[in-house]
């Protein structure tokens, strides 16, 4: 299933200047991983198996592109929207050509609520055999 990363108005044309508009920007959920893309900025695929949660995003929005330190990235054209997964072990990603580790992506999203539900982790099913 694929959702497509928000943007505002004026921050879509200024990232499609720079090939990272919202006709390359995506996030696809297959089975088995999550593709992110930011266009020629962005890219980073992760093992469903390794995330931990997701979940609304709480922090405040100060810029956005593709921006991070230490793990802890985020991936935006808008400040709506914003959900943060959790990854453990931390996934590989590439920011403009570059190697970055991924521990907690947040992405805006157009449709946050059913990525939510979508890629949620399972809880654990504890029952008991008889």
């Amino acid at each position: 299933m694929r959702f497509d990363i928000s943007f505002n108005s004026v921050n879509a044309t200024f990232f499609a200047l720079l090939r990272m508009g919202p006709k390359r920007s995506y996030v696809e959920v297959t089975d088995t991983a999550i593709d992110v893309r930011l266009g020629v900025g962005f890219a980073a695929t992760i093992p469903r198996s390794d995330v931990r949660s997701v979940v609304p995003w709480s922090g405040t929005v100060t810029g956005w592109g593709a921006h991070g330190w230490r793990g802890r990235w985020l991936v935006n054209g808008s400040s709506q929207g914003i959900v943060t997964i959790t990854i453990d072990p931390p996934a590989k990603g590439r920011v403009l050509g570059i190697g970055v580790s991924l521990r907690e992506l947040s992405i805006s999203l157009i449709g946050p609520d059913a990525f939510i539900t979508l890629v949620s982790p399972s809880a654990p099913t504890n029952q008991p055999t008889t």
